[in-house]
């Protein structure tokens, strides 16, 4: 007898950086494989979020405001 399995995917939030060297395309695409490569982990992308900026964060990477943005969704 076959037994079916219920999965639980953990709930996944992407960040994606638009850069000077990098155009709005390129990103979308990148997070497109990161979001097919976090549903192959067991992950289910629950939010995308994007950002333009010149220079990123040395500690998030992002600005303040989108990292604002970021901790207001996951609470």
């Amino acid at each position: 007898m076959i037994e079916k399995n219920e999965i639980e995917y953990e709930k996944v939030v992407l960040i994606g950086v638009i850069t000077q060297h990098q155009d709005e395309e390129k990103s979308k695409e990148y997070l497109d494989e990161l979001a097919f490569l976090s549903y192959t982990a067991g992950g289910e992308v629950v939010k995308r979020f994007q950002q333009k900026i010149d220079k990123p964060n040395p500690k998030t990477f992002i600005g303040k405001g989108k990292m604002e943005q970021v901790r207001e969704y996951v609470a």
